[in-house]
């Protein structure tokens, strides 16, 4: 591992090893699935203390970069990913914890998103994606179905349509703010007593817009998503006043 270039003195320690990450992928010096060093070896080659190696590990985690190894030995040491709505909802969340960042807004956002994006899927032709959604759609309809279960497929049906419009930095981007607020929007759900209800409606809302997706209805498929946002931010905001 070549030793980077550092000039002493102009940042914060960890940011040696955090910026040389991001200029080794640039560059093509690292790639998706490399192994980095142990904590041990890179303190040494990047000049640093290991609690500084630490913590730029722990950043690195929390952007969805890295993925740190259990293994011991040759194996140990962390693993290069690239997770980017994982970092972004983990942000999002925190920011709308203090108040900076108004649900509202956050709702916003993601119904000007994912409204583009059904219009655009409604557009495209991609079999296998709508199979993929399909398949997520009648494993929400399975009987007995708990809140936990319906909750985990319905953020994967979400993203499968959202990946039907071909855009991945669209679809990370409403991967995190639907993640942002998922926990927001299921306690409040989950809260309200009428668990079966709300099953039915959700189900409901589903299969309109897959419907409108499948049958290239761009317009109704936008419509009926922004709705199915709307209502759930409505039970959500009804539910906390």
């Amino acid at each position: 591992m070549t030793k980077p270039s550092v000039a002493p003195g102009t940042r914060r320690t960890y940011d040696v090893l955090v910026e040389d990450v991001e200029a080794g992928l640039r560059s093509g010096r690292f790639k998706i699935g490399d192994q980095l060093p142990g904590e041990r070896i890179l303190a040494e080659t990047y000049g640093i203390s290991r609690a500084s190696v630490r913590e730029a590990m722990r950043l690195l985690d929390a952007m969805g970069v890295l993925r740190s190894s259990n293994r011991s030995g040759p194996k140990s040491g962390s693993v290069i990913v690239s997770e980017p709505s994982a970092g972004l909802s983990s942000t999002l969340r925190l920011h709308i914890a203090s108040n900076r960042l108004p649900v509202e807004e956050i709702v916003e956002a993601r119904i000007l998103l994912e409204t583009w994006a059904a219009r655009t899927a409604a557009q495209h032709d991609d079999p296998a994606g709508i199979q993929h959604a399909r398949e997520l759609l009648e494993a929400m309809d399975a009987p007995e179905m708990d809140p936990e279960t319906f909750h985990a497929l319905d953020a994967q049906f979400h993203l499968a349509l959202s990946a039907l419009a071909g855009n991945t930095v669209i679809e990370t981007i409403m991967d995190s703010l639907s993640g942002s607020i998922r926990g927001y929007i299921k306690d409040a759900l989950d809260s309200l007593g009428q668990w079966p209800v709300v099953l039915e409606e959700l189900r409901a809302h589903h299969h309109g817009i897959f419907g409108a997706v499948e049958a290239k209805d761009a317009d109704r498929a936008a419509e009926l998503l922004r709705m199915h946002i709307l209502w759930l931010y409505e039970k959500a905001t009804n539910k906390a006043s």
